[in-house]
């Protein structure tokens, strides 16, 4: 069991690093947004560039926090009975979630985008906008990159779901008087 333990801190600890790095990424992308409006509304000038700059680091944020907002248990969730399920059931839950649809789904968006990405390096693809901005293939390099960070994060999941329902197992029931 500790070595799940040791799994568990090593990968949230990652994910964790990434997803407060990344967050700063927000405060970047406000100043772009806030630059892009002055500059189109006050100036009468817009730039391909800078629009281009506000998805990239969308993307980016959406991306590379996926893994970190998972960590957390932050992403969006239908709880409309999960909320009410015992934490042994919540954690048979999260089990078969990671174990038959997060894992099998990143591990194809992660061979699905191999192609996409490899080809975007072999034509160092950049913006087909005049003005736009160049290696658009570093930004598709992430796609594959965050997928593998949201494997290891359910991997975590599923490790923290079968110590949960390990110990929930061992527990007794108390006697009433």
């Amino acid at each position: 069991m500790e070595f799940l333990r040791t799994v568990i801190r090593r990968i949230d600890s990652l994910n964790e690093h990434i997803g407060k790095g990344i967050s700063w990424l927000t405060t970047v992308l406000v100043i772009v947004v806030c630059f892009d409006v002055f500059t189109r509304y006050f100036l009468k000038s817009s730039s391909v560039g800078v629009q281009e700059m506000e998805w990239h680091l969308f993307a980016l944020i959406f991306l590379l926090a996926a893994a970190y907002t998972l960590k957390d248990d932050r992403h969006v969730r239908v709880d409309v009975f999960y909320t009410n399920f015992s934490p042994k059931t919540k954690a048979w839950v999260d089990l078969f979630g990671s174990l038959f649809l997060l894992l099998p789904f990143s591990i194809v968006a992660i061979l699905a985008s191999k192609q996409f990405v490899l080809t975007s390096f072999g034509i160092h693809e950049s913006s087909p906008n005049p003005g736009g901005l160049p290696a658009r293939y570093l930004l598709k390099a992430v796609i594959p990159i965050a997928f593998f960070l949201v494997v290891l994060q359910a991997i975590s999941q599923i490790a923290k779901s079968l110590l949960t329902i390990r110990a929930a197992g061992t527990e007794t029931p108390e006697k009433t008087a």
